[in-house]
């Protein structure tokens, strides 16, 4: 039986080529020759060849080996996966050491048995095989240092809607099946995504993210399937990509909804095919990986409008998890608000507590930004208050403000909210509260903004836009 390998012969003696590849079609499935060193980038280009058996000697040099090694600098520049295998037929020591050092996995000399050449071709396929898997983890674990950045919070809940999401989760997680979770923004998509992956068989693998909102439309296909070295102007290495990085685990892909129709295509195409090519290469990559994905946009309507595939729909939503707001999970306010503010008061090395009738105004807000919202008014408040007791209004001043009768209706409950004087209206105004919240957190960082920005949730980047955006 045929082993899975793919070998190239570079060699200018025809009858040489012609007997290698004889012998050794018998026992690799794929048996390239060439007599031209020259086609040797070409060959690789087109098609996966691990292993190259490469004579030293062409026409310019007789004896001396010095053609060999310049054509194995030149594939070890090209594809550093290749495996050498250097042959000549002025074999002896001081050549094979010298090769050796130059990057060969072996040595050969011309004439010799048919087993001794079986045997050295099999060593260089069990060191193919180990050089791909250390080039493989050694890129896997640079793009897993970059995925795995940001802080993660517990996926908590105790009211009756979150008990039903759990039972659900419970159900799906223990499925490969694809699950589409929607919900209104920051009521937690990626906590819920993570929350199903540690449920799963893959929970000891990776859980790779992306919010697709975030991607520029030219680096799209790079973000998802990598890219090789060279393939665009900012290409100065390999790059893994998010599928690569989530094989044998679960990848988790935010905010769908934003991706361009002419995306959706590729997407769909490497769900189908379960095949990733990273850009600017020309080997295809078989991924296995427990797809989630995301989106706060109505997916349905989306397909009616033309804004979204109905097929990449249907291949995505095997099991559909709907978040609900946090208006519609009252019962969990005290519990989320205690969760943030035991976080991070050890974040900030402070103790504070939050008074009774702070809590009962948080739970009468209508939050429009959900848990996400929830979290950073306790951590303003955290780095913002004075004394031992949590000074909510202090951060969000009238924004805290009882619940209109039909919030109180969304969310089942009776709770009485207090009087307000006067509001300021411009309280309400979400940008209003995102320049204070990026000027307390400067503050508070003492100008520093990688450390603001952790503090906020957001990347340099985004922290950058911000910045701009206020002219702070």
């Amino acid at each position: 039986m045929k082993q899975a390998g793919s070998i190239l012969i570079v060699d200018d003696n025809p009858d040489i080529l012609v007997a290698v590849q004889l012998l050794l079609k018998q026992h690799y499935q794929t048996v390239k020759t060439t007599d031209n060193p020259f086609d040797i980038a070409k060959i690789i280009n087109e098609q996966p060849i691990e292993v190259i058996l490469l004579d030293m000697n062409f026409n310019r040099d007789a004896i001396s080996g010095q053609e060999g090694f310049y054509w194995l600098k030149k594939i070890i520049a090209q594809d550093p996966s290749v495996v050498v295998v250097l042959m000549t037929a002025y074999g002896d020591i001081k050549l094979a050491v010298d090769a050796i050092k130059a990057g060969a996995a072996d040595f050969i000399a011309k004439p010799w048995k048919n087993e001794q050449l079986l045997g050295v071709i099999a060593a260089a396929f069990s060191h193919a095989k180990d050089k791909q898997q250390v080039g493989k983890l050694t890129r896997q674990t640079h793009g897993l240092n970059q995925a795995l950045s940001g802080q993660k919070f517990e996926f908590l809940g105790k009211s009756t809607a979150m008990q039903k999401v759990f039972n659900t989760i419970e159900k799906a997680a223990q499925t490969d099946a694809n699950i589409l979770i929607t919900g209104e923004s920051g009521t937690g998509k990626e906590l819920a995504a993570h929350a199903i992956h540690l449920a799963s068989a893959r929970s000891d693998q990776a859980f790779i993210s992306l919010d697709m909102g975030s991607v520029g439309q030219n680096l799209f296909e790079s973000e998802l399937f990598g890219h090789k070295k060279g393939a665009f102007t900012d290409a100065k290495a390999d790059r893994v990509g998010r599928f690569e990085l989530a094989h044998s685990g679960s990848l988790f892909l935010d905010e769908l909804g934003n991706l361009p129709v002419s995306q959706q295509t590729t997407l769909l195409a490497a769900l189908q095919n379960r095949q990733i090519t990273p850009v600017g290469g020309t080997k295809a990559i078989g991924v296995d990986i427990r797809l989630i994905c995301a989106s706060n946009d109505n997916l349905p309507q989306a397909v009616r409008e033309n804004r979204f595939r109905q097929d990449l729909l249907y291949r995505i939503n095997t099991v559909e998890i709907r978040l609900p707001p946090l208006r519609e999970r009252v019962d969990d306010i005290p519990l989320l608000a205690k969760y943030y503010l035991d976080y991070f008061s050890h974040k900030y090395k402070r103790q504070l507590s939050i008074a009774a009738e702070d809590m009962a105004a948080l739970c009468n807000y209508r939050w429009p930004g959900n848990v996400r919202e929830l979290a950073h008014a306790i951590e303003r408040a955290v780095i913002l208050t004075d004394n031992e007791f949590l000074d909510i209004r202090s951060v969000v001043g009238a924004e805290i403000t009882p619940a209109t009768e039909e919030t109180n209706a969304d969310a089942h409950t009776t709770q009485t909210a207090p009087k307000v004087d006067h509001i300021d209206y411009d309280t309400f105004n979400l940008e209003t509260l995102e320049q204070r919240a990026v000027r307390a957190s400067l503050k508070h960082h003492q100008g520093n903004v990688s450390q603001a920005a952790k503090a906020l949730g957001l990347t340099r980047g985004a922290m950058y836009r911000r910045l701009e955006k206020y002219g702070l």
